[in-house]
């Protein structure tokens, strides 16, 4: 069980409160977490990482200096940063695979991270879920703990702002406190976050969620290109159903967390199924089954191109 707290190895907890009560020091660290600002990233230095998905980098980068994500409510968003090598990967996670997305997680950093000459040790950052009434949260926090147990490298877990310590009352109604955050590649430094900009192909990535896309690799740090897909999905006008429903309805249904969405949260999906209606096969999209390549311009956009 090498995930470790302080320098020592770690019994599994039986539960967030039980991880906690044993370490104190855990909970002054969310509490100071969640009372940093909120950070607006700038869209030139982001790549942005939507749910089921990760990226890994390193501060050679000239593409990535930040590394973000955000729209947390059950889901944790997890960061493993190497201190020797700078390297960095950040993972969506919604608990649909936790027990196989952990090791791709932190085979992405040790694999950015093999230079005998920057010694470091491995760091987990885990922020997200709140207290909600179906305890989804909660079985995802352990789940993830569970996990990085397992591991075989040493882990030491530095933040933990999760679950009740990362539960607010608004209006009587529990949310999270920090549901976004991004990690400077180049300093190592991390903050909670938000982001106006989502891309590359924001609908494109939502699509491939919303049709049962499983946690992916979205980036090569090698290349600083974004590769999207390919994926599958067949038509179903079924879906269009949705766009007449009222917000109330599309919350009850299609969240796990009706009450804690951000404002934004109905409006995405709607985007997201009108993009699947517009594009109805997925071959559309993906011409000879081949990925969607972006990379960056001298502008700082991120721009389709052809991969060579």
């Amino acid at each position: 069980m090498p995930l470790l707290i302080q320098n020592r190895r770690i019994e599994r907890p039986s539960s967030t409160v039980d991880l906690f009560a044993r370490y104190p020091h855990l909970q002054e660290n969310a509490r100071v977490f969640r009372s940093k600002p909120v950070v607006d990233v700038d869209p030139k230095c982001l790549l942005y990482i939507q749910q089921r998905e990760f990226a890994a980098t390193t501060p050679v980068d000239n593409s990535v200096t930040v590394l973000g994500s955000d729209d947390a409510t059950t889901c944790h968003l997890v960061l493993v940063r190497h201190t020797g090598s700078g390297a960095a990967c950040l993972a969506h996670c919604d608990g649909s695979s936790t027990w196989s997305e952990v090791p791709l997680i932190v085979k992405a950093v040790t694999s950015l991270s093999k230079d005998p000459a920057k010694e470091g040790r491995l760091e987990l950052h885990l922020v997200g879920g709140f207290d909600d009434e179906s305890k989804m949260s909660h079985k995802l926090s352990l789940s993830l703990l569970s996990a990085f147990q397992r591991q075989k490298e040493d882990i030491h877990l530095e933040t933990c702002c999760i679950t009740e310590m990362n539960d607010v009352l608004v209006d009587g109604a529990h949310r999270p406190g920090v549901h976004g955050i991004g990690i400077n590649i180049k300093t190592g430094e991390v903050f909670p976050a938000s982001f106006p900009h989502k891309g590359p192909a924001e609908e494109l990535r939502s699509a491939r969620t919303f049709t049962g896309g499983q946690m992916a690799d979205i980036y090569d740090s090698n290349k600083g290109v974004v590769k999207i897909g390919p994926c599958k999905w067949s038509p179903n006008l079924d879906i269009s159903f949705w766009l007449s429903q009222d917000d109330d309805t599309i919350l009850k249904y299609l969240s796990t967390s009706p009450t804690a969405e951000p404002p934004h949260f109905v409006q995405h999906i709607k985007s997201t199924i009108q993009f699947l209606l517009e594009h109805p096969s997925s071959d559309s999209v993906f011409p000879g089954g081949q990925p969607q390549y972006y990379r960056r311009t001298e502008q700082g956009d991120w721009e389709n191109v052809n991969q060579t």
